[in-house]
């Protein structure tokens, strides 16, 4: 494993234990040139999943990319970053049991909103804003008062 702060390959693992979940590996490592400490994730993968953008552009899928977009919608609503990464490995899985090899960015996103909005409306409205890319305030609105029905 290649020293995110030197660069050099020779790190060692120092210590190594399942995720709360059991879904993953974490391992600390420390680099034996910089001593430098960071902190790594094994998971197991099913097959590669290919994800469709919207312009049609192929990128390999990014389970930090959807971890990221999720904390961004869920920060200051009372969720746990256990809560969090239970959904995103729920949605990994999903995805990658599947026999569909290439998904759409849009189901992706729709597999996140129809988790988060029995999680937390606030988290599931913040997510879908960004998502929905509403171009309008009134679009707006219409997609927040269908919720509070």
């Amino acid at each position: 494993m290649k020293c995110p702060f030197c660069g050099k390959s020779d790190t060692q693992v120092k210590d190594s234990r399942d995720t709360i979940d059991e879904s993953a590996v974490r391992r600390r490592r420390e680099c034996a040139e910089c001593g430098g400490r960071f902190t790594t994730f094994e998971r197991v993968q099913l097959q590669e999943l290919t994800v469709v953008k919207k312009n049609g552009e192929r990128v390999p899928f990014d389970r930090e990319k959807l971890l990221r977009s999720i904390n961004l919608a869920v920060s200051k609503c009372g969720i746990q970053s256990c809560e969090v990464e239970k959904l995103v490995e729920d949605i990994r899985r999903e995805l990658e049991s599947g026999t569909v090899f290439e998904i759409c960015s849009k189901d992706i996103g729709e597999k996140v909103m129809d988790r988060l909005i029995k999680i937390n409306k606030v988290a599931y409205i913040r997510f879908a804003s960004v998502y929905k890319d509403f171009k309008e305030v009134k679009d707006f609105e219409e997609f927040v008062s269908r919720i509070s029905s």
